[in-house]
């Protein structure tokens, strides 16, 4: 009784005394609560006949109706295939880049070309996904793009088009955003080896090891811990593949490699017919399977390496 007491005012006392920072962190979670929390109210739609007239909370239930309509689609297994191809696409080519240059920059002697290397990296990120997939038009193009102009200067004739053939959608997708991505994806992996000691190089250096193997023996077990933070956090995001940009490049010729469960559940809700709940039942099967993914890979890593989120 006595220490459930004592940690009340202890508690009491940190809010008085700190009671600035806690106001502050007042706008972060009035943002979750209203954008994110009180949403899943709408979850319900997944399980109704939604109509304008009888709303979220006057529609008529259905059960799992619109989840075995999507399990016996013909697109269940094009947009499911599509979406997992795009993410572990990504993960293998994307995840690992990042910490490549984390590992590379941090054995760069001269700290000027670190940091000009690193901000040259960084500044794709900044770049709109609309502008992005401009940019990629204008360089693979195969009229007036960088890829057309010099095509047509080797051979005399214009080059094929590369966004008619469906199987480069994904090559060019993914590794645009390795481009984008990666410097500033390294930045959290930059700050992990900023932390490993300067006398474990030392020694390794006495004792004759070279700069690979200190990178291999000191520079990744020591960041490693952040990696399987990172690999967890990205695995919860597989069935998540971004909208935007697969939308910009989507068109009718690459429709068989492009189309994705976010891009589908767009044209399902909000074109076309604009069935609500059949989107709804798309999307809230897509952030299960996120959801099992994520606590699936953190179980394994806190069996395996006792290395987890939770």
């Amino acid at each position: 009784m006595q220490t459930a007491q004592r940690a009340r005012h202890d508690t009491l006392k940190c809010l008085k005394r700190d009671w600035r920072l806690y106001l502050f962190l007042l706008i972060p979670l009035v943002y979750i609560i209203v954008f994110h929390y009180v949403p899943m109210l709408g979850i319900q739609i997944a399980f109704k006949k939604y109509t304008v007239a009888g709303g979220i909370w006057g529609s008529k239930w259905v059960g799992l109706k619109h989840f075995e309509k999507f399990f016996k689609s013909y697109q269940f297994q094009r947009v499911l295939v599509n979406t997992l191809r795009l993410s572990i696409y990504s993960l293998l080519f994307g995840f690992p880049f990042p910490i490549i240059f984390a590992l590379l920059t941090n054995t760069l002697g001269s700290a000027r070309f670190k940091k000009v290397s690193q901000t040259i990296v960084n500044l794709p990120h900044f770049i709109s996904v609309v502008v992005l997939v401009s940019m990629v038009n204008q360089v693979f193009g195969s009229r007036t793009g960088l890829y057309g102009i010099v095509g047509q200067a080797l051979t005399g004739s214009y080059p094929p088009d590369l966004f008619a053939n469906a199987e480069n959608f994904q090559h060019l997708y993914i590794w645009s955003g390795v481009w984008q991505n990666f410097g500033w994806s390294a930045i959290i992996y930059i700050a992990a080896l900023t932390g490993v000691s300067p006398d474990l190089h030392e020694a390794a250096q006495i004792d004759g090891a070279s700069r690979v193997q200190r990178i291999i023996h000191i520079d990744f077990p020591c960041i490693l811990p952040t990696i399987v933070i990172m690999l967890i956090m990205r695995m919860g995001h597989v069935m998540s593949v971004g909208f935007e940009k697969v939308f910009l490049m989507q068109n009718s010729l690459n429709l068989a490699r492009s189309e994705i469960i976010s891009t589908y559940v767009y044209k399902e809700g909000l074109t076309g017919k604009s069935d609500f709940s059949y989107s709804t039942a798309i999307n809230l099967f897509n952030s299960v399977v996120n959801l099992i993914l994520i606590t699936s890979v953190n179980y394994i890593s806190r069996k395996l390496g006792e290395t987890s989120l939770w």
